[in-house]
């Protein structure tokens, strides 16, 4: 039968003719036919319909190989056995390819022939097998679309289990590679219909197996994020948002947002990408995934990114708005993107030019859906136009274009700008909130100064910028207690997420200001400082102990404790290190685990070689100034000045004829940290009581620190105490800031014989949190710490190279080894002024946590990462040398990015670490006062530099409890209500103002602590005595 078939097919008789022989031979399959012939005809069919390019001859194979299997099927089957099902797909047959279509659509009408036929379920695993692998070799757009076609009939072999994840990310891989063709429309549509048929093919497998959704977009996401120039994802992945279900959007992007690994480039590129998705035509839901990454973006402050994409892709989806099959969804993510491009009329103004073509063309179009669309696009543009008011010159021909058409009212364009800003996306607040003027385009919140309290503003805004702090006070369950946590709580969330451009801190200063404060005189900023970290401290540990003595009362206050922190941090998603011990089971307050750490003092006589070692705990270092080093101070009897003062005639000359410090500062913060830490001989009218000799003798004395905290406050003692003329002189040295530092850590293995326990160790702070008694009071010791010099003695000795009978074991009858823990820098508080009780307080902050790559990078090379066991004990406790900073490190630290902000009470501007570092070489009256360093990880480093404290650190911002939030809702509101009476004038005044946007504003013009309009006051530029500080 099969040579008679193959003969009447290939011969020359008319058509007709052959048709008639064919449908004798097709009605002869219900006869009886041997198992020979029956295979004989099927490789013949096969040949037919695989090889042949007749179309007859094609037809003539798939009606005989059908009729056929339809009576044979027993030996159909036997027919496509596994080899020769694995042979098509892995060799293809004869000339042809295997990755030819006809392949998959010959298998194809055989599996549909054997339907419901155990041999399907035969084929089914190596069918999963082999179209796994076919989707890794990334196949072009028609035999991916065949291969969606086969796998749509018989879901059976589609991979299972852990195979379906990767197919289904190989799918959408494979995606990525789809090359739309350039041609006429039928190619267009074909092309369409081939990716739409893929991705119904993923959608199907989503729904039989939801755990493949997930690898699949993030598999989506690490495509469209990807910054390889060499490789540009296709546009058809765009078919696959619209089968992404649409209740995933709020957990999806929170992730996304959330997620601190994800790089702000990478995230530019994505949501650059998804909007040059809205060029797909018939794939929905685009715009909804759009609008929801930009929401998402704007809650978590990343505005820099907000900026970039909208200013880059603005005009593409303008010009969309030109293609009625897309123009709606396009409408909707142009609205979001100019709604929230507030703070400057850049981005409108970018497609100013195209507005009057667009609505000539809608309007001739006379469409009903153009109608529609054409109301809707001039709401938009009157909204802008007044958010943006201030062009008349560009806005009369759009006005005379649109002056047909319904003009909003103002209460709607209100509305609909103040839902739409970036700030009022936050976090876990309605885009209800109102803004009629808001924060400066940093997304920061200023502080009101109440007189004279810039001390305290700049010291709020330090903390607030302590990222692992912050979030944790905003974690706190404190249930309506009247704690000072609670006020700090409730005053880190109105800086978070209030609508106004500054807030008055006034419930906090009444709480927060020592009693020895003078209302409305300037403060030290250090003093206020330890004060207010005391005041956390032991109102932790007063409530701790109530709830301890009675476990069931029901205190409100009591809520304080780590109980509700650890329970806010289990209620929180992405927790950096789950493993890690909560902060309720060290019994540590909060205040000790961010800022505590431990320092051990030792004093060795030099007689008897005994050891007297106290450790203590702090929260801040004090850091003098080496008396050799020269010192830029005030005259030997200058009196308070801040630009004026009492006698305007003598001393205010000196004070400003002052020596300007050089550009390369003399002296760097690792200088006074190895002083801080270098040991001293106590000798003279300084000598030791010693116990053991029961007398006066010389010693060694030093401090070293054996527990470093998260985050490292120290304060330079710039204000020492002049007893000829009974003031406190400010010393005006340069301090280099390094972006990145290290702090020595002695972990040590004493011997019994050497050491007496002069005092065991306490859980509590001290009570001034300091580390040395004498520091305690600003007044009486802050030069106290000096360090002695070694005596004429010492110094001959060691010349003559003769051993030092005193110092032979000096304070190293242990080993100790020392291990640099890493520190990136926070912030730093400014003080500009002459003195103390004067001048004014500003300062620089910016986000940083315990896991900032940047900051964790170190190498073996590097300062960060030496240990010293030789040379133990105090001699060498000076390695606190700073991290080497290329200029990656600097770039890292914030030099070259606006990641950095100016604190200046009311104002918050964008700024840089050059700025920071150059601030006192331009303006020599602001010097650093305190700075804040923050811990950092250090692969393959344990201990405590591990970015968590007790697992109570974040990847993300805590959500607010209900009554913080119903707190700020309340107070915008009220900020609304305030702002609407005069809504018409400060429109006009935004617009002026956002015409003279400046990122920096004039900050390297001016000093920042000055009385221009930079500035909050103070510093030195006014010459009257009443407006010392502001």
């Amino acid at each position: 039968m099969d040579k008679i078939l193959e003969a009447l097919v290939s011969s020359s008789h008319p058509l007709p003719i052959k048709r008639a022989i064919v449908k004798k031979v097709v009605e002869a399959a219900e006869k009886e036919v041997t198992e020979e012939q029956c295979q004989a005809l099927y490789h013949l069919t096969a040949r037919l319909i695989l090889q042949d390019e007749d179309p007859f001859q094609r037809q003539v194979g798939q009606q005989v190989q059908e009729a056929y299997a339809r009576f044979h099927r027993d030996e159909f089957a036997r027919f496509l056995s596994k080899e020769f099902v694995l042979g098509l797909l892995q060799q293809g047959y004869g000339s042809l390819d295997r990755r030819d279509p006809a392949i998959l659509d010959f298998l194809h009408g055989c599996l549909r022939l054997l339907l419901s036929c155990p041999a399907v379920l035969e084929l089914a695993p190596l069918l999963q097998t082999e179209v796994l692998r076919m989707v890794c070799e990334r196949p072009e757009t028609a035999l991916c679309a065949k291969l969606a076609t086969l796998l749509t009939d018989f879901p059976q072999c589609v991979p299972r289990d852990k195979a379906a994840a990767l197919f289904c990310q190989q799918l959408v891989r494979t995606f990525a590679h789809f090359q739309c063709p350039v041609g006429q429309e039928a190619e267009l549509r074909r092309y369409v219909t081939q990716v739409s048929r893929v991705a119904t093919l993923l959608q199907g497998i989503w729904k039989a197996e939801p755990a493949t959704l997930l690898p699949s977009l993030q598999e989506v996401f690490a495509i469209i994020s990807s910054t390889d120039p060499s490789f540009e994802p296709s546009i058809a992945l765009a078919s696959l948002v619209q089968h992404i279900p649409l209740q995933m959007i709020t957990v999806l992007i929170k992730s996304l947002t959330t997620d601190q690994n994800v790089k702000d480039a990478s995230m530019t590129q994505a949501l650059s990408r998804m909007i040059d998705w809205l060029s797909w035509p018939l794939a929905n839901h685009i715009d909804t995934w759009v609008i929801a990454l930009l929401k998402g973006l704007a809650a978590v402050q990343k505005f820099t990114i907000l900026i970039d994409v909208t200013l880059l892709k603005i005009e593409l989806v303008f010009d969309r708005l030109w293609y009625p099959i897309v123009r709606q969804g396009a409408l909707a993510v142009l609205s979001h993107m100019l709604l929230s491009f507030q703070h400057s009329p850049e981005a409108f103004h970018l497609v100013v030019p195209h507005v009057v073509p667009l609505v000539r063309c809608l309007q001739r179009d006379g469409l009903p859906t153009s109608k529609a669309f054409l109301l809707q696009f001039t709401e938009l543009i009157h909204c802008m136009m007044y958010q943006c008011s201030g062009f008349p010159d560009l806005y009369d021909s759009i006005l005379e274009a649109i002056k047909e058409l319904p003009k909003p009212s103002e209460e709607k364009v209100k509305f609909v700008l103040n839902q739409s800003a970036w700030t009022s996306q936050s976090n876990s607040f309605a885009s209800g909130l109102l803004r009629l003027t808001g924060k400066s385009e940093t997304g920061k919140t200023g502080l009101v100064n109440l007189g004279n309290t810039c001390y305290m503003n700049s010291i709020l805004q330090t903390l607030f910028m302590a990222t692992d702090f912050r979030r944790n006070v905003l974690s706190l369950h404190l249930n309506g207690s009247n704690t000072l946590m609670k006020k700090l709580q409730l005053l880190f969330a109105f800086l978070a997420h209030t609508q106004r451009a500054a807030y008055a801190p006034r419930n906090f200063l009444e709480a927060s200001r020592p009693p020895w404060f003078t209302v409305g005189s300037q403060q030290d900023c250090s003093e206020y400082l330890r004060f207010l970290l005391d005041r956390l401290h032991e109102e932790e540990k007063t409530l701790r102990a109530l709830q301890t003595s009675k476990p069931k009362a029901d205190s409100s206050d009591a809520d304080l404790i780590d109980d509700g922190a650890a329970h806010s941090v289990a209620n929180t998603p992405s927790r950096s290190h789950p493993e890690t011990v909560d902060a309720e089971d060290d019994g540590r307050t909060l205040v000790e685990r961010m800022f505590g750490g431990r320092l051990s003092t030792g004093i060795r006589c030099l007689q008897c070689h005994s050891l007297s070692e106290k450790e203590e705990p702090f929260t801040d270092l004090s850091l003098a100034f080496c008396p050799s080093a020269p010192q830029s101070a005030v005259g030997p009897c200058q009196g308070a000045v801040n630009g004026g003062s009492e006698n305007l005639e003598g001393p205010v000359k000196e004070a400003q004829s002052v020596e300007r410090p050089t550009a390369e500062p003399a002296l760097s913060l690792s200088d006074l940290v190895e002083y801080f830490l270098a040991p001293e001989i106590l000798e003279e009218e300084n000598c030791y009581f010693c116990e053991r000799c029961g007398s006066l003798q010389r010693a060694e004395r030093a401090m070293r620190v054996v527990a470093a905290p998260e985050y490292l406050i120290l304060t330079l003692l710039r204000f020492s105490y002049d007893a000829t003329c009974h003031v406190r002189r400010k010393i005006l040295d340069n301090v280099g800031i390094p972006p990145r530092m290290c702090l020595p850590v002695h972990q040590h293995h004493a011997s019994a014989s050497t050491v007496t326990a002069a005092a065991a160790s306490s859980s509590s702070l001290s009570s001034s949190s300091s580390p040395v008694a004498p520091m305690d009071s600003p007044e009486s010791g802050e030069n106290l710490a000096k360090k002695l010099k070694p005596s004429q003695r010492e110094e001959e000795e060691e010349q003559k190279g003769l051993p030092d009978s005193g110092r032979e074991g000096g304070l190293r009858g242990e080993r100790a080894d020392v291990h640099s823990v890493p520190y990136v820098l926070s912030s730093v508080v400014m003080h500009s002024g002459m003195s103390s009780e004067s001048g004014h307080y500003y300062s620089y902050g910016r986000n940083v946590s315990g896991t900032d790559g940047c900051a964790a990078a170190t190498t073996p090379a590097s300062p960060c990462s030496r240990t010293s066991e030789t040379d133990a004990g105090l001699s060498n406790s000076s390695q606190s040398e700073s991290c080497t900073a290329p200029q990656d490190v600097l770039e890292c630290g914030g030099q070259n990015s606006r990641d950095w902000f100016l604190f200046n009470d009311s104002r918050v501007t964008f700024t840089n670490f050059q700025s920071v570092q150059n601030v006192t070489s331009r303006f020599p009256k602001d010097t650093a006062y305190v700075l804040i360093y923050r811990k950092q990880e250090v692969n393959g480093q344990p201990g405590g530099a591990q970015g968590t404290v007790n697992g109570s650190r974040f990847n993300a911002e805590p959500p607010l409890h209900k009554d913080l939030m119903d707190a700020i809702t309340k107070d915008n509101k009220l900020f609304l209500q305030e702002q609407e009476l005069n809504a018409r004038t400060r429109a006009l005044q935004a617009a002026s103002a956002s015409c003279s946007f400046r990122p920096n504003g004039s900050d390297d013009n001016e000093p920042p602590g000055s009385c221009g309009p930079s500035g909050g006051g103070g510093g030195g530029g006014f010459n009257t005595v009443s407006r010392l500080v502001f």
